[in-house]
């Protein structure tokens, strides 16, 4: 019996520096939303450190369930979870709206649960997902994490000194040239370390450079266990769940999304029952997380380039990474030592990791049948819904909440475009109509 790709197994050795690189492409995207959130509530330093080491750990434990499953809950897909970007404006208007963290917890554990309820319905969407969708979808996710990738290659943060300039910039393009050369003259193994040793190169280089530095790793606690339900009791507020309800059904949409596309990339098999349990852990995780302090979950796409771009298709790999960032959860002196890699050397790592996405996209695109049919007028319009966010951020400011919500993420956007014109165009409107013979045998 044949192994499927996602269940290959490696050396742990191998594994844990595949899962390394992971970690390193995703954590700038998951200490983010906390820091956001939790500077907009107003809190100090120490606790600020204590909600990104909660964001650590619980998608950590996500990324376990997610990758190796337990009955019920799981794709068993090499898929990366992390605190999702998605409702951290609305998580910010509640904390500031007077309720404090509470109120956003009680929200997040209420629609959390919501979600896990409808996740089996949702899954059946994916009749509604052939290649012309498919396709679509994974190239608006690459395109959609470029500007990820050119805000880290910048500095990372506007506010910092040296944004923009061509030290930062070139730190970059030092890194992307040394993926693609490791790429060109490396054997299989290094190939498939490629991005984790440009990184390390690319931070050697900040260090020489006096970019970076590392003589801070050994300031604070070295050994520090996520807290339980530290900033109080969660308070469920029914406009906050509501809110935070609309964020779960674009999370939905989203990990839906994930997972279609890192099935295609894998070469396996994505059915509404393997979409059902990845999207019940997804919501199991979520409805937890405000236990230990942190926020939503959901899949990450920019990992799914580094499956690509790797050839690594196991899932294992990927639980090396969870238990990593688990570690950085409870030792915050690694999660001190990451922190160090400046934001340029990501971004350069981010360029061709998020572009892989995109060419993996237009490689399903490129199956598709155009001939006689709207499956290019499908393609097009969805591509550009899914752009409009990207190029004109504030396209839908004078839209009602609910519409903003839905189409700020031009991956949801993509996805909702391209499904509906799929259905009005490919299924509708072939579907053939009931024509009655006459009585003398003659239509």
């Amino acid at each position: 019996m044949s192994i499927r790709p996602e269940d290959m197994r490696y050396p742990a050795g191998k594994s844990f520096a595949w899962g390394l690189q992971h970690v390193l492409t995703m954590y700038g995207g998951i200490i983010a939303p906390p820091l956001i959130i939790g500077s907009a509530a107003g809190l100090h330093a120490a606790e600020l450190g204590m909600l990104v080491t909660a964001a650590l750990f619980v998608s950590g434990c996500a990324t376990l369930l997610q990758a190796l499953g337990v009955p019920g809950f799981g794709s068993r897909l090499p898929l990366v979870q992390g605190v999702s970007f998605a409702g951290v404006a609305t998580m910010v208007t509640l904390v500031t709206g007077g309720g404090g963290l509470p109120v956003v917890f009680g929200a997040v554990i209420a629609s959390s649960l919501i979600g896990l309820l409808i996740a089996p319905l949702f899954a059946h969407i994916i009749r509604f997902f052939p290649p012309v969708v498919t396709g679509t979808v994974i190239t608006v996710i690459g395109l959609s994490l470029m500007p990820v990738a050119a805000r880290w290659a910048m500095g990372g943060n506007p506010a910092v000194p040296g944004w923009g300039s061509t030290t930062n910039i070139g730190l970059a393009a030092l890194t992307l040239g040394m993926v693609l050369l490791l790429n060109r003259i490396g054997n299989a193994a290094v190939k498939r370390l490629a991005v984790l040793l440009a990184m390390m190169l690319g931070t050697l280089f900040a260090v020489v450079g006096g970019k970076t530095h590392f003589s801070t790793v050994l300031n604070g606690d070295m050994l520090a266990f996520p807290g339980v339900l530290t900033f109080g009791m969660p308070v469920f507020n029914v406009a906050a769940i509501l809110s935070m309800t609309l964020i779960v059904l674009v999370l939905l949409t989203e990990t839906t999304a994930g997972l279609i596309a890192i099935g295609e990339i894998v070469g396996t098999r994505v059915d509404s029952q393997r979409i059902a349990s990845g999207l019940r852990a997804d919501m199991l995780t979520s409805a937890l997380a405000p236990l230990f302090n942190s926020f939503p979950q959901s899949a990450f796409a920019q990992n799914i380039g580094l499956v690509a771009i790797t050839g690594i298709k196991s899932r294992y790999v990927v639980a090396a990474g969870g238990m990593i960032l688990v570690l950085l959860g409870c030792l915050p002196v690694l999660g001190r030592i990451v922190a160090a890699v400046p934001m340029p050397v990501l971004g350069g790592a981010g360029v061709v990791l998020f572009g892989t996405v995109a060419a993996s996209g237009i490689r399903t695109l490129g199956k598709v049948d155009y001939k006689e049919n709207m499956n290019l007028v499908v393609v097009a319009t969805s591509i550009a819904f899914g752009m409009i966010p990207i190029v004109m951020p504030s396209f839908y400011d004078q839209f009602p909440g609910w519409v903003r919500t839905i189409f700020h993420s031009g991956i949801s956007a993509a996805c909702l475009v391209s499904v509906t014109l799929n259905i009005i165009f490919n299924s509708v409107a072939k579907r053939p109509v009931s024509v009655h013979p006459s009585r003398d045998g003659n239509l």
